[in-house]
């Protein structure tokens, strides 16, 4: 049997590339591989040419240019343009809640309760409250306060059958620094006061709507008798919810100042309407 001398080619035989002068043939470039190191070489050119794309298209602008891949405008609007959308439906959802207790209220029937659902992405059993001095002045100040208002034990409805015969309880002490004016469409009166100075009702009443606006911030609206509705716009915080049930010269906000539009500072606005219109403040509360 004859021998075979043939050699079994295999991943580690050593082939050499090289690049030679065609005239002089001299051998300018040269370089060995074997089939295993060739391999390895493709292997890590591929896997850099991707993740050089990769970085390329993640960390650059040059994914604008993916056909169908927004640029940094359309994606700014499309954010801001959900942002708004949020806000709306939010608006909405209160306006038509306001307009539901407005309805309830009037024929006699209980307010609906706003509620709002928890959030379950949040650990709330770790959160502790702490007292601190300014609250514990604040508490003392409105229980002080309190003991000397006008209407005790529950809230009973008036017995004056006119505007005249009422006693509006002051909001706030301070300071008038802005009238009611029907011309330029202020229907209501500013009071400047201490910042964080509390808010009291102005009547007996059932709260009607709690809410804030982009215009005026935190609004709390008050439905007493004789169909007369009191507002106090630009609070820091609200203290009570729809559907309560105050008294006059109770604390239900404090003053602050919300809203993006109409403050310049911290006061109270305060509007009193009756039967649907405005009236002037300043007639029938002295500040």
């Amino acid at each position: 049997m004859a021998k075979n001398d043939k050699k079994k080619s295999n991943w580690r035989d050593k082939y050499r590339f090289s690049v030679i002068n065609d005239t002089t043939y001299e051998e300018i470039w040269r370089i060995r591989l074997t089939q295993y190191n060739a391999f390895l070489l493709f292997t890590a050119v591929v896997l850099f040419i991707i993740g050089t794309t990769t970085v390329l298209i993640t960390f650059t602008n040059l994914r604008e240019f993916i056909p169908g891949y927004p640029d940094v405008t359309m994606r700014r609007n499309i954010l801001l343009n959900a942002i708004h959308l949020d806000s709306l439906d939010r608006e909405l959802a209160l306006r038509d809640k306001y307009f539901a207790n407005l309805n309830a209220i009037v024929s006699g029937k209980e307010p609906v309760d706003l509620f709002s659902m928890q959030d379950t992405t949040r650990n709330y059993k770790g959160i502790t409250f702490k007292s601190t001095p300014e609250d514990s002045a604040l508490r003392a100040r409105v229980e002080n306060e309190e003991r000397y208002s006008l209407a005790t034990g529950q809230v009973s409805p008036e017995s004056v059958t006119s505007l005249a015969g009422l006693h509006f309880f002051p909001p706030v002490k301070g300071i008038v620094s802005g009238k009611y004016d029907m011309r330029t469409k202020h229907f209501g009166t500013d009071i400047v006061t201490k910042p964080k100075s509390p808010v009291s009702a102005a009547l007996d009443g059932t709260v009607i709507f709690t809410g804030w606006t982009m215009e005026t911030g935190f609004v709390i609206e008050i439905q007493h008798t004789n169909n007369i509705v009191s507002v106090y716009k630009h609070n820091s915080s609200l203290l009570k919810e729809t559907g309560d049930l105050v008294r006059a010269g109770e604390t239900i906000s404090i003053v602050g100042d919300s809203g993006e539009l109409y403050t310049s500072g911290p006061h109270l606005h305060v509007e009193i309407w009756y039967k649907g219109s405005p009236l002037d403040p300043e007639k029938h509360i002295f500040f």
